[in-house]
């Protein structure tokens, strides 16, 4: 996978943040003690990867925003 995040702070910031708060989503998520929270660290996270370019499409996938699997994995829980 190839990605400027070497070339540009700005962008490793972003995807650094965005897995972050992707992170905290997922907490939040789990505990379910306060809906509106969660959705605005949802939307957060959301804008947050909005901000980061596309990678071209692989195969039968669409394309996706850079450093995708990182995210997913934050979201998901996996990146505790």
């Amino acid at each position: 996978m190839q990605n400027a995040f070497g070339y540009d702070a700005r962008q490793a910031k972003i995807q650094g943040l965005s897995v972050q708060v992707g992170e905290l989503f997922a907490d939040m998520y789990k505990d379910s003690k306060s809906a509106s929270g969660t959705l605005e660290a949802l939307e957060a996270y959301k804008s947050l990867r909005r901000l980061l370019p596309m990678d071209p499409p692989r195969g039968d996938s669409k394309a996706r925003h850079s450093g995708a699997n990182a995210a997913y994995h934050a979201t998901q829980g996996f990146g505790s």
